[in-house]
C-alpha cells in the first residue's frame, strides 16, 4: 500500500488557519479517500472500509454541493486543483 501517494495542496500554514473552512474539509476527504481506495485494491473483502469509503464520499459530495451553491469560482478552482470529476446530474 502506498501510504504518502497524495502530497498536499495546502501549506502548513494555511492548515492551521482554515482547519474549518470547506475547502480544507473536502482536501482532507480526499486524501482519506484515496487512502481507502488504495487499501481496497489489496483487500476487496474489507466491507467496513467499504462502508466507511460510501460515508467519507457522501460527506464530500454533501460539502461540495454546498460549496457549489455559495460560491461556485471557489468550486471550480478547488475541482481544478484536486482534479475531482463533475457529480452527475439528475
Amino acid at each position: 500500500m502506498i501510504k504518502n501517494s497524495f502530497i498536499s495542496v495546502i501549506s502548513q500554514e494555511e492548515k492551521e488557519e482554515n482547519k474549518g473552512s470547506v475547502e480544507f474539509q473536502v482536501l482532507s476527504f480526499t486524501s482519506k479517500i484515496r487512502r481507502l481506495t488504495s487499501h481496497l485494491e489489496l483487500h476487496k473483502r474489507d466491507f467496513l472500509s467499504q462502508r466507511g469509503l460510501r460515508i467519507i464520499l457522501g460527506k464530500r459530495q454533501r460539502l461540495l454541493a454546498y460549496l457549489s451553491k455559495k460560491n461556485r469560482v471557489r468550486y471550480k478552482k478547488l475541482m481544478d486543483q484536486l482534479d475531482i470529476r463533475e457529480p452527475k446530474t439528475r
